[in-house]
């Protein structure tokens, strides 16, 4: 794997927009050094309108500060996790966050003490919609001034399990070589895990699967360990703001509802059958006596597509033309201004992601190697991106960040749009195959596997919040077994599966994942049902930021997640693919 010097500079991101080079992050992050207590006029004043917006508007203007020296310290580090330098300089940044934090946490406290009256009047009025809409909500859920201030002193310390992955995964765990059926050894990392996953030598996806999950299995104890101390700090969080659970708080934050999460997984538990005929069809494509979870990447029909990064881009401006002119646009922009940072190098953060701060262009991170994958994960992304971008560039600070909930939505459908053009554009029976396999194991990678994942995520949490036990041995059964359940009695498992859930970074943002089901079913909907009739209609949700709750803007884009129908709609698709595979085998 090269180095990062040895990546040419157009493939990587530019972050002179954020911080032009390293003495002007560090000028910046010693002046905020000086500004801890910049609210402290404020104690005991804000009992009135003129005091309250006064010292709303100057938080808000550190925090965006704060928000670009924060963005900024975190690429740098994902650009090379073994980098010293940077990883001192995020935790001075954290340090910095969290002493803000535990300066300002009077301003809530003294804030909800308003009359409803006044604050139903500025969400009303001011320019702080949001943040007087969540008082209301929340003033059940912010404790005393000194109770608040105790949890924001805590949040760098128990915010560290993340931390903690992330390191180990990324700079500190190492693979063995991989061997195939010729006795070929093959390098084994994170960035060519999937490329050897869906090798046409079956001997080599076998080994590549055990090897993998098996390596995260000799640190089982420590990977458990640090992955329970995260539930016990998220049980510890959501009771002491008096919610009756994490998932419930989740939700609530989230301005989201229970009864959608619970219909999720039901109506995919409903339909586990659909995934376990999608692995029959496959098991008679491959022409395989029995079908093994490591086959589930196996290649179709000897398909091989490899793309430049140039080409991958101007296929995608093709796939998602449907979205105007405008949408097409931007992404030329990212590409001209160096949003994307493309290549993999040596202790690169090992996934892919869109983000940034608000003022500043999005950035995205790839670790792009030319195959259908990488093709779609660009795709995604820059869903994500072009999301931020429109919601940046029309709402204001406090309504322009989308919660998690819409956060899939832009980016899968972003990948929906692609896959149509792709299975439109080719009349050759052995690629249709290939990309309706595609589609379906992105189907069952994301609402399938992101379900599951739900109900593991779950089952650990509640199982500590019952005061039950809770140990290395218990989630790895409970894993196993949910993959018993999701892949069906007539494939294979290998007991290195039970190890797979300990090498996923998102149960560290705990009750994220279901979201990316809820996603992709409604990017579905939207794909299928609105953006061929009305795409200015979607183009207004991207706009739309965090001004409604995200189930109602989702209805405003013509997607009703409490009907059966959007689910069932989704279903019936895959279905009919399934089924169109058949035919042509």
């Amino acid at each position: 794997m090269k180095k990062r010097s040895e990546i040419e500079d157009k493939f990587k991101w530019d972050l002179t927009g954020y911080f032009k080079d390293d003495e002007s992050f560090k000028k910046e992050l010693d002046y905020l050094k000086t500004q801890i207590h910049f609210l402290d006029g404020f104690k005991g004043k804000l009992n009135n309108e003129s005091s309250i917006l006064e010292c709303l508007k100057l938080e808000e203007e550190l925090s965006k500060r704060l928000e670009v020296l924060y963005v900024y310290a975190v690429l740098k580090t994902r650009e090379d996790a073994s980098n010293s330098f940077y990883q001192e300089r995020l935790t001075q940044v954290s340090s910095l966050a969290t002493m803000i934090s535990t300066q300002t946490a009077f301003v809530d406290v003294e804030i909800k003490k308003n009359s409803n009256q006044l604050l139903k009047k500025l969400q009303d009025s001011s320019e702080f919609k949001n943040y007087f809409k969540s008082i209301l909500r929340n003033k059940k859920h912010i404790l005393s001034e000194k109770e608040e201030k105790i949890l924001s002193m805590s949040g760098e310390m128990a915010g560290g399990f993340s931390d903690n992955f992330d390191l180990f995964n990324d700079a500190d765990l190492k693979f063995p070589s991989v061997k195939d059926s010729k006795n070929k050894s093959y390098v084994l990392n994170h960035s060519n895990y999937m490329e050897l996953m869906q090798s046409g030598d079956r001997v080599l996806r076998k080994n590549t699967f055990k090897t993998l999950n098996g390596a995260y299995g000799k640190f089982n104890n420590f990977l458990s360990s640090n992955y329970i101390s995260n539930i016990k700090a998220d049980v510890f969080y959501s009771r002491v703001s008096k919610y009756k659970s994490c998932l419930d708080k989740s939700i609530y934050l989230e301005e989201a509802d229970r009864k959608v999460y619970d219909k999720l997984i039901d109506c995919v538990n409903k339909n586990l059958q659909l995934i376990y005929d999608y692995y029959e069809v496959k098991r008679k494509s491959q022409s395989l006596k029995d079908f093994a979870i490591y086959d589930q990447f196996a290649p179709e029909k000897d398909v091989k597509k490899t793309y430049t990064f140039e080409e991958a881009i101007e296929i995608i401006k093709k796939a998602t033309a449907p979205l105007g002119e405008t949408y097409t646009n931007l992404i030329d922009k990212a590409v001209k201004e160096r949003w994307i940072d493309v290549y993999p190098n040596e202790n690169k953060d090992s996934g892919a992601f869109s983000w940034g701060a608000y003022g500043k262009n999005p950035i995205l991170l790839l670790n792009f190697i030319g195959n259908t994958q990488s093709l779609f994960t660009l795709a995604h992304e820059l869903g994500h991106s072009m999301h931020s971008y429109f919601s940046n560039s029309t709402q204001n600070y406090d309504q322009a960040g989308y919660k998690i909930f819409v956060a899939e939505v832009a980016s899968i459908v972003n990948e929906m749009l692609l896959l149509k053009y792709l299975q439109e554009t080719t009349k050759n029976s052995e690629e249709k195959i290939y990309y309706i396999d595609y589609f379906l194991s992105e189907f069952k990678s994301t609402v399938f596997r992101q379900t599951m994942f739900s109900e593991f995520e779950q089952f650990a949490h509640e199982i500590f919040e019952k005061n039950e036990p809770i140990s290395s041995e218990i989630l790895n059964n409970y894993y196993y077994n949910l993959n018993k359940k999701y892949f069906g009695n007539k494939v294979k498992l290998l007991p290195e599966v039970k190890y797979e859930w300990s090498r996923i970074p998102h149960f560290y943002n705990s009750f994220y994942v279901y979201k990316y089901a809820i996603g992709m079913i409604s990017a579905i909907y939207l794909t299928e049902k609105i953006i061929p009739n009305n795409s200015k209609k979607y183009i207004n949700f991207l706009k739309s930021g965090s001004t409604k709750p995200p189930i109602e803007l989702l209805l405003d884009a013509g997607v009703n997640l409490y009907d059966d129908e959007t689910f069932n709609s989704a279903f019936d698709i895959i279905k009919k693919l399934i089924e169109n595979w058949e035919e042509l085998i």
